[in-house]
């Protein structure tokens, strides 16, 4: 092998190497497409469900107590057809603002649907995730949205649930929003 040989050989290396990079970092950017919600800039269902499993995990080692909030925006449809979807999604925009700021840094909050937040709180019984979820509501209800100059009310309603060891994400899932009806229909 002479010398052009290895200089050719390295510079295709060299080429193939940042080639990898340049594919490793679309990965991390498709893997964070496919868990993030581009609106609100939240995990979306995907990502929820991932941290939901960890949170499972070390409910389950480590005795630990968390709790599972399942928020509802009220009237999201109505908003909408009567203002348009831009009045909609920033509407979503709020509500996911106050959500987030209306928890602790290390609490995860996602959207995991067209309407439908939901909230992982570490370290929290029934009592405190009650109380946090009401609060919310309350934040919510006396938030001023205006969209358009005009003013638009928005509520939610909260269920809360228990994370337990034995839990898989669809039912830590199904018992906060079995909560969250229940508590829409009071």
């Amino acid at each position: 092998m002479d010398v052009s040989d290895v200089g050719q050989l390295v510079s295709e290396i060299s080429a193939l190497r940042a080639r990898v990079a340049q594919l490793q970092e679309r990965v991390e950017q498709l893997d964070l497409l496919a868990h993030e919600d581009s609106l609100v800039d939240l995990p979306n269902r995907r990502g929820f469900v991932r941290a939901l499993e960890r949170l499972i995990d070390r409910v389950s080692r480590y005795q630990e107590k968390a709790a599972l909030l399942f928020v509802d925006l009220d009237g999201l449809k109505l908003i909408n057809d009567s203002f348009g979807h831009q009045a909609g999604d920033a509407a979503l925009i709020q509500v996911a603002r106050l959500l987030v700021g209306g928890v602790r840094k290390s609490d995860v909050v996602a959207r995991i649907g067209g309407d439908e937040f939901a909230i992982l709180l570490g370290h929290s019984d029934e009592e405190s995730a009650r109380e946090t979820a009401a609060r919310l509501v309350d934040v919510i209800a006396d938030s001023d949205f205006t969209h358009d100059g005009q003013v638009l009310p928005l509520s939610v309603a909260i269920g809360a649930a228990l994370i337990e060891a034995d839990d898989s994400p669809e039912s830590a899932m199904a018992r906060a929003d079995h909560e969250m009806y229940r508590r829409k229909a009071a």
